[in-house]
């Protein structure tokens, strides 16, 4: 393998890396696995599956690099990672709302169980767990791809198609096993935190920090 195949490698495993650290990446996942009170297994689990749709998206992207060329790729992609803030303004504020409404009407609000080492499906109250909110997480953050990775797997395609194969592999590693790593270490930070009297209220503040974020890249966006 050449120098620059290795080069072209490590970019997209630096950049793999790096777009992973951002916040609205893990951040969200993170306040729903705190506030869920899921275990360790379903956070990596959240995790690992946003991060291959974040995969999916990105290579999806470079798929289009080949048919319309890299100008229309870049535009498409910022176009979905706009829709993509959009859509976690959304969401967290549907988490805020509905979860204020069931506490104003005098609902049913779930007591955390702080002993983080209890690795069981059952170690959240599946009473309070919207069947469909991890799911619309997930789809939401990983359909937001990669765009400062597309010139890479641009720049690979005249090395042939083995290289692009091996580039996408480990990209999905790094990507994946970042995704993975934050939000168990964030969500294990976030349960050592307590809100004391607001706890009552977790959910209505996750869900506005979870909006929040979606302003705040949809404003400013990394890519």
């Amino acid at each position: 393998m050449t120098q620059q195949a290795l080069l072209l490698i490590g970019a997209v495993i630096a950049v793999g890396i790096l777009h992973t650290l951002v916040p609205d990446h893990w951040a969200p996942i993170a306040l729903m696995a705190r506030q869920k009170n899921w275990s360790r297994r379903q956070t990596a689990r959240a995790a690992f599956g946003a991060g291959l749709g974040h995969t999916i998206s990105t290579l999806a992207i470079g798929a289009i690099v080949w048919v319309a060329g890299l100008a229309v790729a870049v535009r498409f992609g910022h176009l979905v990672s706009t829709l993509s803030s959009l859509a976690l303004v959304g969401f967290g504020a549907w988490i805020a709302i509905s979860s204020y409404r069931e506490i104003s009407s005098g609902g049913h609000h779930h007591h955390h169980d702080h002993d983080y080492d209890h690795d069981h499906e059952h170690a959240y109250d599946h009473d309070n767990d919207r069947p469909n909110s991890r799911m619309a997480l997930l789809l939401i953050l990983g359909s937001s791809p990669m765009i400062e990775g597309i010139p890479a797997f641009f720049a690979a395609a005249k090395f042939g198609f083995a290289l692009l194969v091996v580039m996408s592999v480990f990209f999905a590693l790094s990507t994946i096993a970042t995704y993975v790593v934050l939000c168990v270490s964030s969500d294990r930070a976030l349960r050592r935190l307590s809100l004391g009297p607001l706890e009552r209220y977790g959910e209505v503040l996750s869900g506005a920090v979870i909006a929040l974020i979606g302003v705040v890249f949809m404003i400013w966006p990394i890519a």
